[in-house]
């Protein structure tokens, strides 16, 4: 991270539902626009990673979810911030779907989730989605 990089902590939530996992596509105007990416936001001061989750999954997708586990972190610099993302599993339990930042949202397996363009600081999230879904036993190969 260059000098006077900002430093961002952002919550990223890994929805689960029917053994597969919930991908939002970052709508055209937006920061990474196009990339895939676990939904979520940053964490405001004062606030929790599951309380920036709730909030941002119900103004984002009109979601309300039970967040669950930690499930890992990433730390990513895009050069002009630099991204610290910590994520969870959550649950959907009411709400319908609207996306607000997103242009697309698929349900994937753990097979389909590396096929897509994530977004740089999702990347190492996504093999930990795939660990998660498969129990260990998926070939990853």
């Amino acid at each position: 991270m260059s000098p006077g990089t900002a430093a961002i902590d952002v919550a990223a939530a890994v929805i689960v539902a029917d053994g597969k996992v919930l991908a939002a596509r970052r709508r055209p105007g937006l920061h990474l626009a196009g990339y895939w990416e676990f939904p979520g936001g940053k964490i405001e001061v004062g606030e929790s990673p599951q309380g920036c989750l709730q909030r941002e999954l119900d103004e984002e997708l009109g979601l309300t979810c039970l967040i669950g586990r930690y499930l890992g972190q990433s730390v990513h610099d895009y050069g002009d911030k630099r991204v610290r993302l910590v994520a969870y599993l959550a649950n959907v339990v009411a709400g319908s779907l609207e996306p607000v930042d997103h242009d697309r949202i698929l349900w994937l397996s753990a097979e389909e989730l590396p096929a897509l363009q994530w977004a740089p600081a999702d990347v190492p999230l996504v093999e930990l989605a795939i660990r998660h879904l498969c129990g260990g036993d998926c070939d990853q190969g």
